[in-house]
C-alpha cells in the first residue's frame, strides 16, 4: 500500500476532499486538491479550512513517508501548526511538504529514548505558481509506552 493510499484509508478528510498524491518520499510530499464549488469559500476560491487540510495532509505523508519504519514503537502526531495565507487562492491548488531537520537526526532522538519533534515545512501554490500559503507543522514521534 502506498503512503497516499494509507492516508487516505485512515484519514477519512483526505478522502473526502478528493486529495490527489502526486509525490510521497521521505524528501518531499506534494498533493493536489481539484477545483470543487462544495469547498469554495465566499470569493470562489478554495476554503480556508480546505487548504489547511490539504497543507497537514502533505505534512502527514511525508512523515509516514520519511517515518513509517518506526511505526512499530513510536506514534506521529502533530503538535502545533501555523499558517500564513499570502494570495488569493483559486481553482487548483498544490501542496508541497519538506521535512525542517535530518530524518537520522529525529531517529536517534527516539533511540535515545526522547520524544523528538521536528517541523514540516508546506507551501501551497495556485496552478500559475503563485504562493497563496505557507504553512509549518511541528509534529513529534510519541514512543508507545
Amino acid at each position: 500500500m502506498s503512503v497516499g493510499e494509507m492516508l487516505a484509508a485512515t484519514v477519512p478528510m483526505a478522502r473526502t476532499l478528493n486529495l490527489e498524491f502526486l509525490e510521497t518520499t521521505a524528501e518531499r510530499a506534494v498533493l493536489r486538491m481539484p477545483d470543487q464549488p462544495d469547498f469554495h469559500n465566499h470569493v470562489g476560491g478554495p476554503h480556508a479550512g480546505a487548504m489547511f487540510t490539504l497543507a497537514e495532509s502533505a505534512s502527514g505523508a511525508i512523515v509516514l513517508a520519511a517515518f513509517g519504519d518506526q511505526l512499530s514503537r513510536a506514534v506521529p502526531l502533530a503538535v502545533k501548526a501555523e499558517i500564513g495565507y499570502k494570495k488569493l487562492a483559486m481553482g487548483v491548488v498544490t501542496a508541497t511538504a519538506t521535512i525542517g531537520r535530518p530524518v537520522a537526526e529525529v531517529v536517534a532522538e527516539l533511540d535515545a529514548g526522547e520524544r523528538p519533534e521536528f517541523p514540516v515545512n508546506i507551501e501551497i501554490q495556485r496552478a500559475d505558481g503563485a504562493v497563496t500559503g505557507e504553512m509549518t507543522i511541528v509534529w513529534t514521534l510519541r514512543p508507545n509506552a
